[in-house]
């Protein structure tokens, strides 16, 4: 079976678990360049290690993550009334809302665009860009003054180089050090971390050296692949909990579709404040 660029493919050597997108073959090599449908990963496979998928397996992969991402929508928004009703009380005044402001930077325009999608269903302030990992550190000063967000998010593509072996040098990481210089920036910016909340990284990302440089949340502890849409969970919890307290870190990974061996982060202070009275205009 020929295997063309925009095929949708598995790698046979990882036991399928994987959909790819195929971006590029380089013909000499016998080596494609794929991405990651569902997970923040670019990688290259031999040709002869890809299997192509067929449409009705893309569609059931397709539907299962469709339904996950709704369960995780539902469980937020659930959790998210019961907690603004313990802040709110029962007065029954007309009070008004304003969950942080979300500054968000992606490597990847088509990620980025369902992040977006995720955050108006969860009905947060968000202003998106897609900037490659390694241009993201030459905007990141002037989009922080334009646009002064209570949450930053830096993320895109990453993985763990293949041939290397030692795990703690950051250089051997596809862009763990570019987020890095991006956050060293950001906390150069505002160095309080509850003033300014970072979350940082992608699939296998350098998670140690993300939280040395200053971020809030980072990935991947385990150096596992994360889900695209994890950044937009991991906010939603911060915009969302009241400033009088500290954001529970269990709860904020448990919103999360990776999970504890992907994500993970330090104490925080959320970002939501709650207002009196609303104005009738």
């Amino acid at each position: 079976m020929t295997i063309t660029i925009g095929d949708i493919v598995t790698r046979q050597s990882y036991g399928e678990d994987i959909l790819f997108k195929i971006l590029d073959i380089k013909k000499n090599e016998k080596i494609a360049i794929l991405k990651g449908l569902e997970f923040r990963l670019i990688a290259d496979a031999p040709l002869k290690d890809l299997k192509k998928v067929s449409q009705k397996q893309i569609r059931e992969k397709q539907k299962a993550n469709k339904n996950r991402t709704r369960d995780c929508i539902s469980r937020i928004i659930r959790q998210r009334y019961m907690n603004n009703s313990e802040v709110r009380g029962d007065s029954g005044r007309a009070y008004f809302e304003m969950p942080g402001k979300v500054l968000h930077l992606d490597g990847d325009k088509e990620y980025l665009g369902e992040c977006l999608s995720v955050y108006r269903k969860l009905e947060m302030e968000v202003k998106g860009f897609h900037v490659p990992e390694k241009k993201q550190s030459e905007v990141l000063e002037r989009l922080l003054e334009k646009h002064s967000p209570d949450i930053l998010v830096l993320t895109g593509h990453d993985a763990f180089l293949k041939g290397k072996k030692n795990f703690q040098d950051v250089n051997n990481y596809r862009h763990s050090s570019f987020f890095v210089q991006s956050i060293k920036i950001a906390r150069k910016y505002e160095p309080n971390k509850d003033s300014l909340i970072i979350f940082a990284g992608a699939c296998q990302s350098h998670y140690e050296s993300l939280l040395a440089a200053g971020a809030n949340y980072a990935a991947s502890p385990q150096r596992v692949f994360i889900h695209n849409l994890d950044p937009v969970f991991i906010t939603e919890k911060v915009a969302y909990t009241s400033i009088n307290y500290t954001v529970d870190i269990s709860d904020v990974i448990n919103n999360t579709i990776t999970g504890i061996d992907g994500l993970g982060g330090v104490e925080t202070r959320g970002t939501f404040r709650i207002g009196l009275p609303e104005s009738p205009y």
